[in-house]
C-alpha cells in the first residue's frame, strides 16, 4: 500500500510512521511548506512530492488544519487510486467534502483524541466507506496500541463541543483571571487547574483557535460562569446540587 499524506505537520507524521511501521505502507508527503514535506520525509521514512504533483496512490491522507480540510479534499482527491482518509479533528465536514470528491471510493474520517506525542490513545473512527485499504490502516492504528472506536459524524462533532470547545474555553478562562498564587495557598483544586492550564497553553493556539472556530461550546460556558456569578445563596445551592 502505497500512501500520500497531505500536511507534513505532527499529525501527519503521526499517520505515516504509523502506516509505515504497521501495514508495511510506503509513504510520501505533500505540503504547501515543500521544506515541511522533505523534513517529514527524513524523519519518518519516505519522500517528498510537489503540492501540484498528479502522481496516484492508494491512499491519500489529509492531515491539514480543520478551516482548509474540504479543500484539500478536493484538491487531492484525484490522487487516490482506492481511499481517502482524513484526520483533521472534525468529521461532518470531511465526510461529505469525500463523498463528493470519491463518491465511488473508500471513505475513513479518523480523529486520535491525543497530540501526537502522547500516542497511544483513543481514535475516533468513521468508515463512511470501508474496505481493504482503510481496514488496513484501522488495523496499524490498533497494532500501534491505540483504541480505535466507531461512531458517527455527527455524534463525534456534538461530543467535540464539550471535550474540546467547552473545556478548553474554560480552562484559558480560569488562565485568564487567575493571578500568581504561591505555592502554599494553592488547593488541590486549583492546583489541578494551574497543571490544565499549563497543559492547555503548551499546545498550538492555531489549533486551538480552529477548535473555537469549529465547534460551539465557548459561549455556553461563558453563559454558565454568568449565571454562577449573577446567582444569590440559594439559586447558587439549587445549580450545585443539580450539578452533584
Amino acid at each position: 500500500m502505497n500512501v500520500l499524506v497531505v500536511g507534513a505537520g505532527a499529525m501527519g507524521r503521526w499517520f505515516a510512521r504509523t502506516v509505515r511501521t504497521h501495514a508495511d505502507a510506503t509513504v510520501a508527503f505533500t505540503d504547501l511548506d515543500q521544506s515541511a514535506a522533505e523534513a517529514a520525509a527524513t524523519a519518518v521514512g519516505g519522500r517528498a512530492v510537489a503540492s501540484d504533483a498528479r502522481e496516484t496512490f492508494d491512499v491519500v491522507c489529509v492531515a491539514v488544519p480543520m478551516p482548509v480540510a474540504g479543500t484539500a479534499i478536493d484538491e487531492f482527491a484525484p490522487c487516490a487510486t482506492d481511499a481517502l482518509v482524513d484526520v483533521t479533528g472534525s468529521m461532518a465536514g470531511p465526510v461529505a467534502a469525500m463523498q463528493d470528491a470519491m463518491p465511488d471510493g473508500q471513505r475513513l474520517s479518523l480523529h486520535p483524541l491525543f497530540a501526537p506525542e502522547n500516542a497511544p490513545g483513543n481514535v475516533a473512527v468513521v468508515a463512511d466507506a470501508p474496505g481493504p485499504e482503510t481496514g488496513a490502516v484501522v488495523d496499524a492504528l490498533a497494532a500501534a496500541g491505540n483504541n480505535c472506536f466507531e461512531t458517527t459524524a455527527a455524534e463525534h462533532d456534538e461530543a467535540m463541543e464539550t471535550v474540546q470547545a467547552s473545556a478548553h474555553a474554560a480552562v484559558l478562562a480560569f488562565a485568564m483571571v487567575a493571578d500568581d498564587v504561591p505555592d502554599r495557598f494553592q488547593t488541590p483544586i486549583s492546583a489541578g487547574l494551574f497543571d490544565l492550564v499549563e497543559q492547555v497553553t503548551g499546545g498550538d493556539p492555531r489549533v486551538y483557535a480552529d477548535i473555537q472556530r469549529t465547534f460551539d461550546g465557548a459561549d455556553a460556558v461563558a453563559d454558565a460562569a454568568k449565571e454562577l456569578a449573577d446567582a444569590d445563596a440559594d439559586t447558587f445551592e439549587r445549580l450545585y446540587e443539580q450539578l452533584s
